[in-house]
């Protein structure tokens, strides 16, 4: 029923494809007071500041839900309000019991600092690969505890299979979603005449929440959850508010480089999975705890301050009441924590990175 039609001219808005020698220059951007943006920036940069400014703005003007100070625990909560999200619990056949480790190995020692305790949950099973074809429509959005993003519940229209995906911003109930990592769908080369028209299919392809390759999305696209292989889940661009755009195809390597964030540039595979749109939840940043005790509510436990610890236990440790310290910070094993330790040498060093990202003075 479906047949993989992808080739080189199959969006003919596409970019002209660049080689591995070209170097991306960096964002010169002015301060929001006079923003403006840099001559010798190219397209996909403008839009990438474009897209930031936008970003900005929205997180300006979420709505915050404040209660009277009737107490110190609530006086400084902050948490922005989403209407739409669903006020009752999960599709319990979609979640499992989540099991408290407390940071502990199988030996019942502590591999992992501060974590402990925390109220119980249920850990929703996502769909991060999104093979299965056809429409689907959204039938709620949730709330995920063990998540910064919002999930979105699906319904198959045919099937009628119900999902977790990760929601992205802007996706409601009753929107339709789609995957086609399996190719072009039968019914729209019938729609097109039995031709394709690059035009039109991308006009029917391209819309939030629809899962493609990578080799069918335009260059210069935001997206997220995006996979490193041809036949993985998503796994990068998955928290709240994070996206990343498509910097250009290498047809001939069978790959192509993909901008996070931060500004790193990763090559991951041509036919790897990608969401269209960005992370929901991007007003995330803007939440305010108020207390610790809402962190212990997560599992989060407390982090104590190395000089705050007596000798045996850091090496910052000891003296006399509140003492200063004329080392540079380290952890508690004597491991450098500033003046660029290096953790990614020899065999550890990611063979998928293809430009790093910028650092000191060049960032942004």
């Amino acid at each position: 029923m479906f047949k993989n039609y992808l080739s080189g001219s199959l969006l003919l808005r596409a970019s002209p494809y660049v080689s591995k020698s070209v170097q991306f220059k960096r964002f010169a951007v002015t301060t929001s007071s006079g923003a403006g943006v840099s001559s010798d920036l190219t397209e996909l940069e403008k839009q990438d500041v474009l897209t930031r400014r936008q970003l900005e703005l929205s997180k300006e003007k979420v709505e915050l839900k404040k209660v009277k100070p009737t107490s110190p625990g609530i006086r400084w909560w902050r948490k922005p309000i989403y209407p739409y999200l669903w006020k009752g619990k999960p599709h319990k056949p979609l979640t499992v019991t989540k099991v408290g480790k407390s940071g502990r190995n199988n030996t019942g020692r502590v591999v992992v600092r501060h974590q402990g305790g925390g109220v119980q949950t249920r850990i929703r099973i996502m769909d991060y690969e999104r093979v299965k074809p056809g429409p689907q429509t959204v039938v709620r959005i949730e709330y995920d505890p063990n998540r910064t993003s919002h999930i979105a519940l699906i319904k198959h229209n045919e099937t009628k299979e119900l999902s977790y995906i990760i929601a992205c911003e802007g996706l409601r109930p009753g929107d339709e979603v789609e995957s086609f990592r399996a190719g072009i769908p039968k019914r729209f080369i019938e729609e097109m005449g039995g031709k394709i028209d690059p035009a039109l299919l991308s006009v029917k392809i391209s819309r939030k929440g629809n899962c493609l390759p990578i080799s069918m999305i335009t260059v210069g696209t935001i997206v997220h959850n995006i996979g490193e292989h041809a036949k993985g889940s998503a796994k990068y661009c998955r928290a709240a508010g994070s996206y990343g755009r498509i910097v250009s195809k290498l047809p001939e390597e069978g790959r192509a480089i993909v901008q996070l964030q931060s500004g790193e540039q990763r090559y991951v595979a041509l036919e790897a999975c990608a969401t269209l749109g960005i992370t929901s939840n991007s007003a995330h940043h803007n939440e305010s705890l108020g207390k610790a005790g809402r962190n212990r509510h997560k599992g989060i436990r407390p982090t104590v301050r190395g000089v705050a610890m007596n000798t045996c236990d850091h090496p910052l440790g000891g003296g006399r009441g509140k003492s200063k310290c004329n080392k540079p910070s380290m952890s508690p094993w004597g491991v450098l924590a500033k003046g660029g330790f290096k953790t990614r040498t020899g065999k550890h060093v990611n063979k998928n990175k293809f430009k790093d990202r910028p650092r000191g003075s060049a960032r942004k």
